[in-house]
């Protein structure tokens, strides 16, 4: 008997440490761009980043961690119960209860586990990621200066560099344009050619500038104008702190210790209140329970899918977890809304998983339960479809025959029967792979939206629709992974099977046993594609909305009115404090022109107001004053009613800059976008890369199916767990060396072609290579 408890709890646990690897992986994808990136700026220390990724991790867990356990109890028991290994361990003396006494030992520990993250370290890490965010404030905002990029990130300051060089410990910067907004009417203006910002503490920074010059003026008497010159000259700049209303808001649930919750919720004279921190609290106890109710209904469940195998458990597992959340979401939402009390909205899912797993073990215990027989529900249809299936071949009901007259792809031997099998085992694969990982994004995006959605009431409908919307966008960026894992499990089990072996005694390569693989990567590859040209656009606009409408934050206007400082199509600056898009009217504007070589001011013009005439193509200033500059001395000095100036040419449209997303545009439109806030001084260095990815990222599906065949080869008779396994290695090393290329990217260090496609580049080498060194 021990001997097989051993058995049976590593088949189930390997299972289940692949499943939370792997919905882990997933998840932890969302963050790992802010990692990579505080490494590859040098504005972390490393022990900071390293701290950064155990503060994501827990809360990933309290997810991935049921997820799994479930994953391994199905898949295991299913492939045991596919061997009939099931059958001979009945034989042998082992009931249902039996089983359940030996899964209840992995299911009870992966329980502590989840119930030890969920009470303390989700919650501890949670509020130490606060903490490290505030502590990291400082070095983070001397690293957020882009070159020729307004930065208004410091309190009543705004910021123009030419070029930024990164230094340890420091930012050095050349051709610095500071404005001091405290009187908006009339900005302090500061320029130097060189400026070094190095931090002295959490909440200060440290500007030294050199040979540079500032200009004031008094807005009340403007005759009176004064420059100074300075070769070295220090600045204090504090550090944008939170606001005094954030300041006073009490800590949130999620951050608060478990027990102190409780303390609070009984203190709490707020029913409202009160009602939240307790769902909080009962949500700590009750998800790592999922372990205990999706363990009692997967038991029964993985020892009677016989035929399906491990395929029957994927599916049961996909759709088992997305039934458990959601009756999980709907009682927290019933709860919140107060139709249910606090603990049994909560508890709701649990309770009725409990109830339903009981239910399966009676029925088992009493009469052998079989999967099968639920297929019986959706046997109509499948006898439809297979009915319509076998319409072209009427005329010819011999296999033969069809296979003569399948046609060919340029004269080749392909498609064949061969073809197809390898292809519906590889798309049902494939599918199942996306479905769950699907799944798993959706619910964790409702777990994230749930508080937003019943704070600000939002219909069903419209989460409904903005789930439909955002899936598209899910589906794109996993689809390579997805890839990655259909073609090593589908090679892993023809391998294991042998059937890889008997298909080479006849003759066949194991080029040509790939080759449909291949080319449906390569399809899917353009399918992605041309869906990021014409769909996706639209359909990230249309969740982007809508997630703006659940969050409650106002409608996308897609003109930002707060883009006060514009770089001009000269060497010029306009800053403004009312601008009318509609009448192409502006109120108090400046004019800043600057030799872009010694980086001193040559000239500035003031006028209250300033509209655009059609017939002269020129901006009519009205009621201002003009003063040219030749070094640290006033050349001319003259005031006007009205006046045109020949420099002062740019179009009312280029100051209308749309504010908009590289997912919300297609490669043209991107490319015409970086062009036209290029001109204006915005940063475009980020857009440049989304751009080139826009042609690389497709193309990593199909790199990444190249590179899953000679590592399924490899693993032997070790089947379709060790092809998981891999295939999370694999994906973890690429996702962070695309991760780290990216970030280089969007920080100059890299052309932005390099950035987006050395990782395809890279791992299509090593694909390549290894696949020439595979037997064929």
């Amino acid at each position: 008997m021990r001997i097989l408890t051993r058995y049976i709890l590593r088949e189930v646990t390997a299972h289940a440490l692949i499943g939370v690897a792997v919905f882990t992986f997933v998840l932890f994808t969302r963050d790992l761009g802010q990692i990579l990136e505080l490494v590859v700026r040098n504005s972390a220390p490393l022990p900071s980043v390293a701290q950064v990724f155990f503060f994501i991790m827990p809360v990933t867990l309290t997810i991935s961690i049921p997820a799994g356990v479930l994953v391994g109890i199905l898949i295991g028991l299913s492939r045991l119960a596919a061997d009939s290994e099931i059958t001979a361990m009945r034989a042998s003396g082992i009931g249902i209860w039996g089983f359940l006494r030996i899964v209840s030992i992995f299911a009870v520990a992966a329980w502590i586990l989840a119930l030890f993250n969920g009470l303390y370290v989700a919650p501890q890490s949670q509020a130490a990621m606060v903490h490290l965010q505030d502590r990291l404030k400082s070095s983070q905002a001397s690293f957020e200066v882009q070159p020729r990029v307004f930065y208004e990130g410091f309190p009543g300051l705004v910021l123009y560099v030419q070029n930024v060089k990164a230094a340890q410990g420091a930012a050095i910067w050349k051709g610095v344009f500071i404005a001091d907004t405290s009187t908006p009417s009339s900005p302090r203006i500061t320029l130097a050619q060189q400026g070094i910002l190095v931090s002295e503490g959490p909440e200060t920074l440290h500007l030294h500038l050199t040979d540079g010059e500032t200009h004031e003026i008094d807005p009340k008497v403007t005759d009176h104008y004064q420059i100074s010159t300075f070769e070295q000259t220090d600045i204090p700049i504090p550090v944008p702190q939170a606001d005094s209303a954030k300041e006073q808001e009490p800590t949130p649930v999620s951050q608060m210790g478990t027990w102190e919750l409780w303390r609070q919720a009984k203190h709490q004279k707020d029913p409202a209140l009160a009602r939240w921190d307790l769902i909080e609290f009962h949500r700590r106890f009750a998800l790592p329970t999922a372990c205990l109710v999706l363990a009692l209904v997967g038991i029964p469940l993985g020892l009677s899918s016989k035929k399906g195998g491990k395929s029957t458990g994927f599916v049961l597992t996909i759709l088992l977890v997305f039934a458990y959340y959601s009756a999980s979401l709907v009682g927290v939402s019933l709860a919140r809304q107060g139709r249910l009390s606090a603990g049994f909205g909560v508890w709701l899912a649990d309770i009725v998983f409990f109830l339903g797993g009981a239910f399966l073990l009676w029925r088992a215990e009493q009469r052998p339960f079989e999967i099968t027989s639920l297929r019986r529900l959706l046997h109509p249809l499948g006898a439809g479809m297979q009915e319509a299936a076998r319409l072209p071949f009427r005329r010819s009901e011999d296999v033969f025959e069809r296979a003569a007259s399948r046609r060919r792809v340029f004269r080749a031997r392909f498609p064949m029967i061969l073809d197809d099998y390898v292809l519906r085992d590889f798309g049902v694969n494939l599918a199942m792979v996306v479905a769950a990982f699907l799944m798993l994004l959706l619910v964790f995006t409702l777990f994230e939206l749930l508080g937003d959605i019943l704070r600000n009431q939002i219909s069903p409908l419209i989460v409904g629709e903005y789930l439909l919307n955002v899936s598209p966008y899910f589906i794109y960026n996993i689809t390579p992974l997805s890839m990655l894992l259909a073609v090593l499990i589908t090679l892993g089990v023809m391998q294991r099977s042998n059937e890889i072996t008997a298909i080479k005694t006849m003759g066949i390569s194991i080029y040509r046993i790939v080759t449909p693989m291949v080319v449906a990567a390569a399809i899917l590859a353009l399918g992605l594609f041309f869906a990021d040209q014409f769909y996706l656009p639209h359909a990230n606009k249309r969740q982007d909305a809508l997630r703006n409408l659940i969050k409650g934050k106002p409608a996308q206007t897609y003109l930002n009115p707060d883009r006060k400082w514009i770089f001009g199509q000269h060497s010029d600056i306009y800053y403004y404090e009312l601008f009318d898009s509609d009448r192409d009217q502006f109120g108090r504007l400046a004019i800043f022109q600057f030799d872009p070589v010694t980086f001193q001011l040559t000239k500035r013009i003031y006028a209250d107001r300033a509209h655009w005439e059609d017939s002269l193509r020129r901006w009519v200033c009205t009621q201002g004053w003009e003063r040219d500059f030749r070094g640290p001395a006033i050349d001319n000095y003259r005031t006007f009613d009205v006046a045109t100036f020949s420099a002062v040419s740019e179009p009312p449209t280029y100051f209308k800059k749309e504010v908009k997303q590289s997912s919300e545009m297609n490669y043209q439109e991107l490319r015409r976008y970086i062009r036209d806030l290029q001109q204006s001084g915005f940063d475009v260095v980020r857009l440049r890369v989304q751009l080139e990815k826009k042609f690389a990222f497709p193309i990593i599906t199909l790199v990444m199916a190249v590179l899953a065949i000679p590592f399924s080869l490899s693993s032997g008779r070790r089947g379709a767990i060790t092809g998981v396994a891999v295939a999370v290695g694999i994906a973890l090393v690429y996702w962070t060396v695309a991760g780290l290329f990216e970030a280089i990217g969007n920080i100059s260090q890299l052309p932005p072609v390099l950035a987006a496609w050395s990782p395809d580049v890279i791992f299509a080498l090593v694909g390549g290579y290894l696949i020439l060194k595979v037997p064929t």
